[in-house]
């Protein structure tokens, strides 16, 4: 009999994440995969080594037998939620796996094509494993569906438009996390609340009586913010001359993985950035800070003002510098930290007396989709 225990995976285009959590929605076990199809690697609770790891699926049968080995077997399972990326226009919430739901993500991998099929593996792994256990897919760009259609619609003929080119936006399972606990944390609703989701993937967005109106991100990850390996923010003739200059593979591998943080500064990671202390890399951080601030002045704008500010993600959670910056620019929206508890990224960072509460918010996306399955399949959290 199974113990309402809910499985959670997070697969990305070569690795896979996944946690087990329990009826309090409390994780009870985690592990991941890396490199598959190369030199895999598991971690999970009874090690870290080695494996053979051809594809997701493999990956995945590795990570349960894993949580089998720490007393979580597949048998145990009540259900199971995925991170899907891409959902396109033909999802706005969660949804129960179905053969047709199925069929509308695949329809999506032209969107995707990298992380879509990667996402759908693990569903029919599942499938096969463990054919009665219910699945819940929960969709990256799901939460971004509430935008108006003008922010949404590039100013593009409706021929182009009809094959999918408008922004759709990302993150939206990190975004939808923060919105739901802030008030928690706040002790009220913020009104228009500003979320900067800031690591090797950053974005924001503006968040108004909890549903997003605006997001840095567009068609694809690629656009918006400073990133570790992606430019952001690219005029497209710039990308037409990338792309006359190295192919549009070549102009792909730039934009995409040889930019951002990395381009500029010679490194992805923030922390690399801080500890070379070139010239470069001050100016990558320099850069990544100025744009996280341009972005956030037009998200701003779609909300028509600023009362609460809260910082999310790897670099939002940990960076005291990349706060202090941002915050700093921000100033003219009513924001202002207090140094020493940024210095201790303490859970509210604002100064006392600031017209604008800071926040800092732990991603918590696997325990969200947790909580969308449970409330999918019409289950309460105990």
């Amino acid at each position: 009999m199974a113990e309402d225990l809910i499985l959670v995976v997070n697969a990305g285009s070569s690795s896979i994440k996944a946690a087990v959590f329990d009826g309090r929605l409390a994780e009870v076990a985690a592990g991941a995969v890396s490199e598959i199809g190369g030199k895999a690697r598991l971690r999970a609770g009874d090690g870290d080594r080695a494996c053979d790891a051809p594809d997701h699926g493999a990956a995945l049968a590795l990570l349960l037998g894993a949580f089998e080995r720490g007393g979580h077997p597949v048998a145990a399972l009540s259900a199971a939620g995925h991170r899907v990326v891409h959902g396109g226009r033909a999802f706005a919430r969660p949804a129960l796996v179905t053969p047709e739901v199925v069929a509308a993500i695949e329809a999506c991998i032209p969107l995707a094509p990298l992380h879509n099929p990667a996402n759908l593996a693990p569903i029919r792994a599942l499938q096969r494993l463990a054919p009665g256990l219910p699945q819940v897919a929960c969709f990256d760009t799901a939460f971004h569906a509430t935008n108006p259609e003008v922010a949404l619609r590039y100013a593009l003929p409706p021929a182009e438009e009809a094959k999918g080119l408008r922004r759709y936006g990302f993150h939206g399972i990190s975004f939808a996390s923060l919105s739901a606990r802030v008030p928690k944390l706040l002790g009220r609703r913020p009104e228009r609340l500003l979320a900067l989701h800031l690591g090797n993937g950053a974005s924001l967005c503006a968040i108004r009586a909890g549903a997003s109106v605006a997001t840095s991100m567009g068609y694809s990850p690629l656009d918006g913010l400073t990133m570790g390996t992606r430019t952001g923010n690219i005029d497209g003739n710039a990308v037409l001359r990338l792309a006359a200059d190295h192919g549009i593979g070549g102009a792909a591998r730039i934009l995409n993985h040889e930019s951002g943080l990395k381009g500029l500064g010679g490194a992805s990671d923030m922390r690399a950035l801080h500890a070379a202390g070139t010239d470069e890399a001050r100016f990558a951080i320099a850069h990544f800070c100025y744009w996280a601030v341009r972005h956030a002045g037009s998200a701003i704008a779609a909300m028509g003002g600023l009362d609460c500010l809260a910082f999310t993600g790897g670099i939002g959670e940990n960076d005291v510098h990349v706060r202090a910056e941002i915050a700093a620019g921000l100033g003219f929206a009513g924001v202002s930290l207090d140094a020493a508890a940024n210095a201790a990224s303490a859970a509210r960072i604002d100064r006392a007396g600031s017209a604008v509460p800071v926040l800092i918010v732990p991603a918590e996306e696997e325990r969200h989709i947790a909580a969308e399955v449970r409330t999918v399949l019409g289950r309460a959290v105990e």
